[in-house]
């Protein structure tokens, strides 16, 4: 079940592969999660040290979370993948110039996971183009409609 998904992903970017990733969160985050105050607009996935971390995913805090912690809404949160994974994303990222973006955020099991996409960046004439084939598409399923009654 999706949580949240991230729209300008597909939109900036081309996917070419994706990944389930697990995320390392805090009581109160899980909880704003499961309350829907999350936002993955301007989050992005960054490469340190061998290991991949989800940067600037905001997560609102609730008023009735604990008040001996002082909520961080915009903090680095690791991802967690295998070793296989992470070194083959590093080396696509590294050699092949492909960005890693958040995609969405769901749950699998109880737990939240994010989907993390091996992607390129799309050039203002691909947008455009995009855009075009949405709309067409769009005439097309309403044309189709009309015609059914």
């Amino acid at each position: 079940m999706t949580i949240i998904d991230n729209r300008k992903a597909f939109h900036d970017y081309f996917i070419e592969e994706r990944y389930e990733a697990g995320l390392v969160l805090q009581g109160w985050e899980v909880k704003s999660i499961r309350a829907g105050r999350v936002q993955l607009k301007e989050a992005y996935v960054i490469v340190n040290k061998a290991e991949i971390f989800l940067f600037g995913c905001h997560i609102s805090p609730l008023n009735t979370a604990s008040t001996h912690i002082h909520p961080e809404p915009v903090r680095t949160r690791k991802l967690l993948l295998h070793e296989a994974e992470i070194s083959k994303l590093i080396g696509k990222v590294e050699r092949a110039g492909y960005t890693l973006v958040p995609l969405n955020l769901h749950y699998k099991g109880g737990r939240i996971k994010c989907e993390v996409g091996l992607a390129k960046g799309k050039k203002l004439h691909d947008k455009r183009e995009s855009e075009k084939e949405r709309d067409s598409k769009r005439e097309v399923a309403q044309a189709m409609k009309q015609n059914r009654r």
